[in-house]
C-alpha cells in the first residue's frame, strides 16, 4: 500500500482544481498547470482536496499511485509557491546576463551563447556569476537549469564551468613533473 498515495492533496486558499477524465488542471496565483494522468489511476476533487486512487483491476496501478500523487502535488505547490534552482558560474571571464528574452552566457568560447528563455520561466542574474531559474512547472525549471549547465559542465581540474549551487565537484590533482 502506498503511504504517499493515500494522503489527499490539500488545496490552499486561492487554488482551484478540476478533473476531466484523465486531465487534472490546477489554477492558482502563479498560473495554471495541467497534467494527464496514466491509465492506472483515477483522481477526484472533494472536500479534503485532490484524492488519487489506483484502479484495482490493473497490475501497474500500485506502482503508479504514489508517483501520480507526487506529480499532482507538484502542480499545487507550483501554482502557489513556485520552484527555483540556483546556478553558479566559476571561471575567469565566465559570466551571464539577462538581455530581454535571452540569457547571454560568456563561457570561454570564441562566441557568446544566447539561450532563449522559454515562456513560464524567469531567470534572474543577481551577480554576473550567479543565476536563479524559477517558475511554476518543476519539470521545466529543472530542464532549463540542466540545459544551461550542459553548455559548460564543471571540469574536475580547476572547477571551471556552470554548476548547481549545492553541487560538489570532485577535484583531481593534475599532472606532476
Amino acid at each position: 500500500m502506498s503511504r504517499i498515495g493515500k494522503k489527499p492533496i490539500p488545496l490552499p486558499k486561492g487554488v482551484t482544481a478540476t478533473v476531466q477524465g484523465k486531465d487534472v488542471r490546477v489554477k492558482g496565483p502563479k498560473g495554471e498547470l495541467k497534467l494527464t494522468l496514466v491509465e492506472e489511476v483515477d483522481a477526484k476533487v472533494d472536500a479534503d482536496g485532490i484524492t488519487i486512487a489506483p484502479r484495482p483491476e490493473m497490475e501497474r496501478a500500485r506502482q503508479m499511485w504514489g508517483m501520480s500523487r507526487s506529480l499532482v502535488n507538484n502542480l499545487v505547490v507550483g501554482v502557489t509557491q513556485g520552484f527555483s534552482t540556483k546556478l553558479e558560474i566559476q571561471g575567469v571571464g565566465y559570466r551571464a546576463a539577462v538581455q530581454g528574452k535571452n540569457l547571454n552566457l560568456q563561457l570561454g568560447f570564441s562566441h557568446d551563447v544566447a539561450y532563449p528563455i522559454p515562456p513560464g520561466i524567469t531567470i534572474t542574474a543577481e551577480k554576473p556569476t550567479s543565476l536563479t531559474v524559477s517558475g511554476a512547472d518543476k519539470q521545466l525549471v529543472g530542464q532549463v537549469a540542466a540545459e544551461i549547465r550542459a553548455y559548460r559542465k564543471p571540469e574536475p581540474y580547476k572547477g571551471k564551468g556552470v554548476r548547481y549551487a549545492d553541487e560538489y565537484v570532485r577535484r583531481k590533482e593534475g599532472k606532476k613533473k
